[in-house]
């Protein structure tokens, strides 16, 4: 293990120009070569992977109506075409879903409408 420290030693006190000479020899001698393409096609990969995963619909759930219930109730109304009995049931009865498979744009604008009321919208 002493052999291994003090080349692990050598290696980290190394200057810049022996770092090259030391790389360029690996690749010469050794064959081996940097990974450094392949790293950046993974990460490439792993960008397009995180953007395909997004989320495309959303399901709007109402949480709390907050202090002033009736103008939830009217809003729900609104927006679900529902009758008032119905849409007072569904706000006395959340955490409750009011709309789903929405666009994100859609979703925001009903959440910003339920939030100006104080109602509070969460998102599935």
């Amino acid at each position: 293990m002493t052999d291994i420290k003090k080349l692990a030693n050598k290696l980290v006190n190394l200057t810049v120009k022996e770092v090259n000479e030391l790389s360029n020899l690996l690749k010469i001698d050794y064959g081996l070569v940097s990974n450094k393409i392949y790293d950046e096609e993974h990460i490439t990969n792993h960008k397009n992977l995180e953007t395909k995963v997004e989320k495309k619909t959303f399901n709007v759930i109402l949480k709390s109506s907050g202090p002033s219930k009736l103008a939830v109730v009217k809003l729900i109304k609104e927006i679900t075409g529902k009758g008032l009995k119905e849409s007072k049931d569904l706000v006395d009865s959340v955490p409750k879903t009011i709309k789903e498979s929405l666009n994100k744009e859609e979703a925001e604008l009903l959440k910003k409408k339920f939030e100006y009321i104080g109602a509070e919208i969460e998102f599935n």
